[in-house]
């Protein structure tokens, strides 16, 4: 009975864990470290409005603490089912790579697109790399690991779900529950950081209506192409594989948002409006 009711619960597990033990340690430790960074930001600093008195230095000083953390927990604290692989073969560091990627470029560039579509706009001491603040680079890191595990997930729970429906109903589904989940979590990030006065908005109500829908474009492409990373038994993926399906990823998104750029503009009267229109993409500008 015992055997019986264990084999059960791994069978009820596996609908929403990775079938790859590296993986599945991977995600879970995603998934667990996400308290911390989000109770020192969130619980902490936001709440208590330890943000009024940061310098340049404390603001970076709070991304790393939250962000480097991620990587050396793993290095320190190697699991069980790690090691015996070499580093470049762990999942841990494989999805670490895909998101250093990913956000990178979505900081780098796609935040001018905040500026100059949703009217957005960073008003916090910081230092910055191409005006994005260096703070927003390591948030992004630990915020997209859990977007994205927690994507994954689900996913995975809901393909086991439809596997007996049509091809088409199953793809429809996929596709329906991808538009869902980037939407409300793109929606979800803007309302949690509303108590954050440095991060403003032209006008808040677009952006968390209209504003959300764009951002949730990161999402529609990153969730299901994040998911193939070592998803398929006997597939492993190496890291060039890794590095080139992020920036695949990446660009796909940049056309996506360059496109809604250029023909539907700004969701909001700006002062560069003509500026945000004009051929060209808005980092160069």
């Amino acid at each position: 009975m015992g055997e019986a009711k264990t084999t059960s619960s791994n069978s009820c597990n596996s609908l929403w864990l990775a079938p790859n033990p590296s993986k599945r340690w991977g995600e879970l430790f995603f998934l667990l470290y996400t308290p911390f960074w989000l109770t020192l930001c969130l619980g902490i600093v936001v709440p208590y409005k330890l943000y009024e008195n940061f310098s340049e230095l404390e603001y970076l000083l709070l991304g790393l603490v939250s962000a480097v953390p991620s990587f050396l927990i793993p290095v320190l604290f190697v699991s069980k089912v790690d090691t015996s692989k070499s580093w470049k073969d762990r999942y841990w560091v494989k999805a670490s790579l895909w998101i250093i990627i990913f956000s990178y470029v979505g900081n780098y560039f796609w935040t001018h697109y905040f500026f100059t579509v949703l009217g957005a706009s960073y008003t916090f001491p910081s230092w910055k790399m191409n005006n994005v603040p260096h703070t927003t680079f390591l948030l992004t890191h630990v915020c997209f690991l859990f977007y994205h595990v927690t994507s994954n997930m689900t996913l995975r729970r809901l393909r086991h779900s439809i596997a007996s429906l049509p091809q088409s109903i199953q793809w429809m589904t996929e596709v329906a529950w991808i538009f869902a989940l980037s939407y409300f979590i793109a929606y979800l990030e803007t309302l949690a950081i509303a108590n954050f006065p440095y991060y403003q908005f032209v006008d808040r109500a677009s952006m968390y209506t209209v504003g959300s829908l764009f951002y949730a474009i990161y999402f529609f492409v990153s969730f299901p192409m994040f998911l193939r990373i070592d998803e398929k038994p006997g597939d492993p993926w190496d890291i060039p594989r890794v590095a080139i399906d992020a920036l695949g990823a990446a660009m796909l998104v940049t056309i996506v948002l360059d496109l809604w750029r250029i023909f539907l503009g700004p969701i909001v009267s700006l002062t560069d409006t003509k500026q945000c229109i004009q051929p060209g993409l808005p980092w160069f500008s």
